[in-house]
């Protein structure tokens, strides 16, 4: 589950009461506060950047109106935005803030789970700028979002669907789960999530990780693990020692016609080394929530100029195959999640504009 809010009380309002009736008691309660969280600039308190409909919907019913706050649906770097628009600015992990924003803003944070993009950006600026994160939020949504993609490549999903008017089961002949081995690499809380989905399913479950801290994962060697996979889950975190983690040579080692799923990040696992195992026959399929150098890619497909992107010929190529699946970093988007990330938002904002701290810190020194 993990934390929700920091009061027990509202906790205990929300469960008597019900939801929406304990935020109708939550934003009364913050009415009554003399607190504007204005400027001498009168700049906004928080400007949240990335923030697609139904997320902009919940950071509404949950800011306070003591909070001046205002929402984009586009990255930071997609809008004309020449100064910071607020004392505090809210991304996601495709948002370039500029470097000049840094003289002028209070803090960072970042509505995700990963916060890599966060540090490179703070040793960037070379500025203590306060930032927080959302560690918890998302574990399950992002581990169900897995599932569901590995289980589409088993169970040939598309080709399904586009033989489905001809009633034609050719070809279609997919895999089951129980008695099948599934690696994930790296076992935080979403990787974690995933060994028990896994478990559930009667898999033989293995787990890669650094920090083995999960006393009902069996750890083993990345070696060892790629050898014996049936299916591979990558959710490490992203730090500057291990971009390109899945390369060649890591491939070679692979089980031949495994399939292999990414809900981390894209740096982790290169398109074009992807291809090459898919085309030698090292991997029978692969599913992508995530992309390499992801706020170019994403800009750039918004704006229908794919085809200026360096590696365009490799992501079309991957993207066009019939064994492979691209969602668009959607993993963590459940109603759940959604409600949960927008809710702890607005508690990491509310209490950083009263201390100039955030609960959930960024952890410097890595990513």
């Amino acid at each position: 589950m993990g934390l929700e809010k920091p009061y027990d009380l509202d906790e205990l309002t929300a469960a008597v009461f019900g939801k929406n009736i304990a935020a109708k008691i939550y934003r009364s309660q913050a009415m009554k506060r003399d607190e504007t969280h204005k400027d001498d600039n009168g700049m906004m308190d928080v400007f949240f950047y990335e923030a697609f409909e139904e997320e902009a919907t919940q950071l509404k019913r949950w800011l306070p109106p003591g909070i001046r706050a205002d929402f984009d649906a586009r990255a930071a770097g997609e809008t004309d935005h020449a100064e910071p628009p607020a004392r505090v600015i809210s991304i996601r992990t495709q948002s370039v803030v500029p470097l000049a924003w840094a003289d002028r803003i209070g803090g960072i944070l970042t509505r995700s789970t990963g916060y890599d993009h966060v540090t490179r950006w703070l040793a960037a600026c070379g500025r203590a700028i306060p930032a927080g994160y959302l560690p918890l939020y998302c574990h399950r949504a992002v581990a169900e979002q897995a599932l569901t993609l590995w289980m589409a490549l088993w169970r040939k999903l598309a080709r399904q669907t586009a033989q489905f008017d001809r009633f034609c089961r050719d070809g279609l002949t997919g895999t089951e789960c129980e008695g099948k081995t599934l690696l994930v690499v790296g076992v935080g809380a979403i990787g974690h999530a995933v060994t028990r989905i896994g478990a559930g399913l009667d898999m033989t479950v293995l787990g890669v990780d650094i920090e083995p801290r999960h006393k009902d994962v069996t750890y083993v060697g990345i070696a060892d693990g790629l050898a014996r996979a049936d299916a591979i889950v990558c959710a490490m975190s992203l730090n500057a020692g291990n971009v390109g983690y899945f390369d060649r040579a890591r491939w070679r080692a692979t089980k031949p016609g495994a399939i292999f799923v990414n809900i981390a990040r894209g740096e982790l696992a290169p398109v074009a080394e992807l291809l090459w195992a898919l085309d030698n026959g090292i991997l029978a399929g692969a599913a992508l929530d995530v992309y390499d150098d992801e706020p170019a890619l994403a800009a750039a497909m918004r704006a229908g100029r794919e085809s200026d992107l360096p590696g365009w010929k490799e992501w079309r190529a991957f993207r066009r195959r019939p064994d492979t699946i691209c969602t668009p970093h959607n993993a963590f988007n459940t109603a759940e999640a959604v409600e949960r990330k927008s809710r702890q938002s607005v508690e990491q904002i509310e209490t950083f504009l009263k201390t100039g701290r955030f609960p959930w810190p960024v952890p410097l020194g890595q990513g």
